[in-house]
Order: C-alpha cells, then structure tokens, then sequence
C-alpha cells in the first residue's frame, strides 16, 4: 500500500495541532520576548451570513488563543454602512455560539474606534504622510497603474503618476480633512490618501484611500459620521487599540501585510503582527459572501439558511454538527498554500459524527402498499428495534407489526433485473426487525400501475432470523400502516453542477458565462405523502435521525422563518415550488447519504 496524504487517513486532531507554521510564529515571538502573551480577533464584516471558509478563520482565531493561554476577541469590521445591518451582527454571533466559541466580555465594533481613528489619521498629516485628494475613484484607479506582463510574459509594475494635489500643505490637508467631517464636501468629492510611494511594485502601496465620503446611515452610529475609514487603515489599527498580538488572516491579505505594517509604524501604535493561512476551497461551493448575498437577494434561495447554502445556517438547518465541521477543518489542517478540498470529505466527516450520534428510524419516501395474506393475532405485537448500534446506552424502540405495510416502491420489481434481491414474485426477504417473507403477487389497477404488494409471512421467524439458517439475501424496511405518520421529505444535492462553480464556459450566443449558469437545476426535490415512524411525529427541530437504508435526515429548523421556502419556485432555476406541508405534517431535510464516496476515493489512492 503506497503512502498518501489523504486526510482521511489520518487521525483526528485540533485545529491548533495542525496550524505547525501558525504555531511557530508564536512561539518564536513569545521566545524572543516580541509579545509576552498571545491575544487573537475574529472579525467578521456584518455584511452577510458566515459560511464554512469563515468557520476555517474563526477556528485559527479562537482555537491558537486557546492553546497558547490567551483570549481571542470578536470585533466586527463595519466600516461600509451602505452594505451592513445588525441582523448580520445577530446572525453572526449565533453562529459562532453553535459552533462552541465564546468570546465572554470581549466584543467590539470598528465603528467605536471612529474618533480614534480620527485622531490617528490626523496624527499621519500632521507627519506630512497623508493629504487629501479631488481625484476620482476611477481616477486614482488610472493614476496608480496597472500590472503588465512583459515579452516574457513576467509580471511588470510600471510606476504610476501622482495626484495633482499630492503636495498640499500639511495646515491645508488638516483642514479639508475637518471639512470632510463635516459634511461640506459632496459624496465622492474627496478621499483622505496616504502619501507613500506611486512607484511601488505593490500597487497596494501606492497612496492608498485612508477615507472616504459616505452619506449612508450606518446602523450603529446613524449620521454621526459621514467619513468612514477604508479596511486597510482601520483594520491594523484596531488590532493595535486592543493589543491584538496575531491577526491572523486569510492568504488573499498577504500583499496587504506591507500596508498593515506601514499604518501601524507611521501611526505609532501597538505593533500587532499579521500571519497569514490558505483559505478554505471546496468542491461544488461558492465562498463568497459576495456571491452568496447575489444568491439570496434574486431569489435562488429561499434565505440565507437554505440547506443547500454554505453558510453555517443553512449547513445547520441540514443537519451538519459542530462536531463534524470543526473535525473537517482540523483534519485539513491549515497551511500556507492554496488548495481545494473535495466536498466528499466534508461529508466523510460528517457522516462519521452522524453515525455515532443519530437515532434510528425508518420511513418510506415513496409508498407501496405490502398485505401480509396469513396475518393473524399471532403475528402482531410489539418488536423490537435498536435506537442507534453504534450506542449501547441508547437502548430500544418498539415497533408494532401489522397485516398492511408500507414499503419502498423501489423495493418491488415484477419483472426483476440481474441481482435484483428484493421483492418481486417467488422471491424472499427480511423485514427489517420484523419476519421474513415470501412474495406472492400483485394488485393492479386499470391501467397496469401496481397498487400492492402480497407476501406471506413465516410466523417462525419473528425479529427476522431463520431457524432452518437459510441465507436470505434481500433485507427491506417497511411501516405498520395502521400508525405510520405522514412527512414531508426535502432531498438536497449540491447547488452547483460542477466542482468549480466560478469557472463558468461561454454561453451558446457567445456571451461571458457566470457562476449562476452552473446552477444545478434539480438541488431540491420535495416528497410529500411519505410516512415515518411514530416516533417522528414528537421529533424535535434539529433532531437527527438515521433513516434506516435512505441516509440521515434532520427535523426542520428553519432560522428564518418568514423567508423559507421563498424562491424555490425561480423560473431560472427550474426547481419545485415548495409545497406548505399538511398541519402538523413534519418535515425533514436530507442531510447526507449512508453511501461514503469519500472512503472509497481513498481507498483507490491507497491501492
């Protein structure tokens, strides 16, 4: 067997065990003497819904302060009122609690440092390092250049120009500063620029934007303020103002670094270190909020916590666990280079949890009537079936037997294909936990469509064992119909068509296709008229269940409940119109598959 780095292969681990090159930074800087003491941040934008790239960060931001003895704070970066809202902040923080952080006295928000950033940027003027601006956006877009490849196709970074209003005075800049802040420059008219070098190979560092004109409400501060501070300046300097020792960030900031660290020294503040990691990429997802709130808004979703979302929500209200997110992100580790992880693995992990952890029942998506011909009293009663094989201490059930079943329409074929082990006339099989039978015939209906099933029922074989020992290959569920219960069923499949959703090819008119053309039509399929068990009637929201032989399944939960199932019916998207479930019909998300096509990708590398 050949050696392989297949994460499933490999032990399960923290996230901080993993994190070798994070780690070492650290304990280099506590060595040296750079920082006594390690204190982290997580700081989502409230701007959208976290998703499983976020759970990566927050994981390296929580789980090293943990390991080192530190704290690790949660600040939220709402420094672009047009985009932001206090359900994000809500919505945010719930997450975070569901995946087992806690962030106890420590939350903080961008926009309480506004006047101390404020007075930070008067302090770079006043050093002759920033002045104010009247190019344009697009203009200070021309004015810094752009990267070109050169006749050997290597990138070249021609220097750009400088403003005209690059050497202003520093008394003139301060007050048109102050004039920002007042209000007496239109949206747009002028930006607050820091004066470093347009020759930079880095175009990041050639005068980025300090500030900006904005008169949008913020949602925390209304109109106090009309200037907001660009990222770039306010992130570096809010880690300082709470002595944040590593901000730890995500790979796409690494060419940021020169300007965190630039703000930091012109500033004269704390000297928090930034480190960066790969992000997470996986296979059939789109991880952009950006792209996720498109989803959202034009209605190819019902919300952000549709179960066929990436967002913790929508993997929650799924099924997913905690347990099984954060073993996924430990097991893939976190490294300097950028990968893509296959989807399959995720679901490895999750199934892993699910099967130690979920209840046991069974239910029939697709009903077909099954009449046990020599029923009799002798045959009925209470059998017993086990909660969960896997956890002796979840202990039994009792199901009840009956002369009218319900079974898998699949599970019944007339006329049978090769290796075909279950019902069809003259064949035997095992019902699950019950007596094993042997198949008769069928009804059917004028129009040739089977409407039942006839068996009859060894009575020698109650829990489904054979005394004679014969070997009975077939092994189905079934329901008592007498007290089965309708449900309603959601069967999710992934939302993309292909492994790299943003790699869209050219539409047949031969426009630029998007992300939206490799939408997979046929993600929902809603079954009604399906029956559970009757212990699925009292199942609470989020509990999980093991449908014996159809996969794991999980109570419905929506998170928010005026928008579910709004959407579904997009013409664009071609899928279903959800259908309201009867009264006290309940309903239930597929979550994964018993089918591990993870175990068996690895199993071929290693061969």
């Amino acid at each position: 067997m050949k050696e392989t780095n297949n994460p499933a292969d490999k032990p399960g681990r923290e996230t901080a065990e993993a994190a070798d090159f994070i780690s070492g930074f650290i304990k280099e800087d506590l060595a040296s003497g750079r920082f006594s003491y390690v204190h982290t941040r997580f700081p989502p934008e409230p701007n959208g819904w976290l998703h499983i790239g976020h759970c990566k960060a927050m994981m390296v931001d929580f789980v090293m302060a943990e390991r080192f003895g530190g704290k690790c704070n949660l600040r939220f970066d709402d420094t672009n009122p047009e985009k932001e809202d206090i359900s994000f902040v809500e919505a945010i923080k719930r997450d975070i609690r569901w995946m087992g952080f806690d962030w106890e006295d420590r939350e903080y928000y961008a926009s309480d440092y506004y006047e101390y950033l404020y007075g930070l940027a008067v302090k770079i003027i006043k050093k002759g390092r920033a002045y104010v601006d009247d190019l344009s956006e697009e203009q200070i877009s021309e004015y810094r250049g752009t990267a070109v490849p050169d006749k050997n196709n290597i990138t070249q970074t021609p220097p750009g120009r400088n403003s005209p209003w690059r050497d202003r005075g520093v008394e003139e800049n301060l007050d048109l500063f102050a004039k920002m802040r007042a209000g007496e420059f239109a949206g747009g008219e002028k930006t607050l620029r820091a004066k470093i070098d347009m020759a930079d190979p880095n175009l990041l560092m050639r005068d980025p934007v300090m500030y900006r004109i904005r008169r949008d409400t913020h949602y925390r501060t209304g109109n106090t303020w009309c200037i907001y501070p660009m990222y770039d300046f306010q992130h570096p300097l809010s880690d300082a103002r709470e002595g944040i020792t590593h901000s730890l960030c995500s790979l796409e900031y690494e060419i940021h670094r020169p300007l965190y660290d630039w703000f930091i020294r012109e500033a004269e503040v704390f000297p928090s270190r930034q480190i960066e990691f790969a992000r997470l990429n996986l296979t059939h997802t789109v991880l952009s909020k950006r792209y996720l709130l498109k989803l959202v808004q034009e209605k190819y979703v019902s919300g952000w916590d549709d179960p066929r979302m990436p967002t913790l929500a929508g993997l929650r209200r799924r099924g997913y666990t905690p347990a099984a997110i954060r073993n996924f992100i430990s097991q893939i580790g976190v490294a300097k280079n950028d990968s893509t992880v296959d989807i399959a693995f995720l679901e490895y992990c999750l199934r892993e949890d699910l099967n130690k952890t979920s209840r046991r029942a069974m239910a029939v998506l697709k009903p077909l009537k099954l009449i046990i011909d020599n029923w009799n009293e002798e045959l009925s009663g209470d059998l017993e079936a086990v909660n969960n094989p896997e956890d002796e201490s979840s202990g039994t059930r009792t199901i009840r037997f009956g002369r009218e079943l319900w079974i898998e329409r699949d599970d019944f074929e007339e006329t049978p294909p090769p290796k075909y082990f279950r019902l069809f006339p003259g064949s035997v099989v095992r019902l699950r936990y019950g007596y094993i039978v042997t198949c008769t015939g069928c009804d059917k209906d004028a129009a040739g469509n089977i409407t039942a099933v006839h068996c009859e029922c060894d009575p020698e074989t109650r829990g489904g064992n054979a005394r004679d020992n014969r070997r009975v290959k077939g092994t189905i569920h079934w329901l008592n119909a007498a007290d089965a219960v309708p449900i309603q069923v959601r069967v999710y499949d992934y939302l993309f068509n292909t492994e790299k959703p943003m790699e869209a090819p050219l539409r047949p008119d031969g426009t630029p296709g998007t992300f939206l053309d490799n939408l997979n039509g046929h993600s929902l399929e809603i079954i009604s008229g399906a029956y559970g068990e009757p212990c699925l009637a009292a199942a609470a929201p989020g509990e999980r269940f093991q449908f014996e032989r159809l996969g794991y399944f999980v109570k419905d939960d929506p998170v928010i409940k005026a928008e579910t199932d709004k959407g579904a019916d997009k013409p664009a998207f071609n899928e279903p119109a959800a259908k309201e479930p009867a009264a006290k019909e309940p309903v239930f998300n597929k979550t994964v598959g018993l089918r591990d096509t993870w175990a068996k990708i690895a199993k071929k590398t290693n061969s």
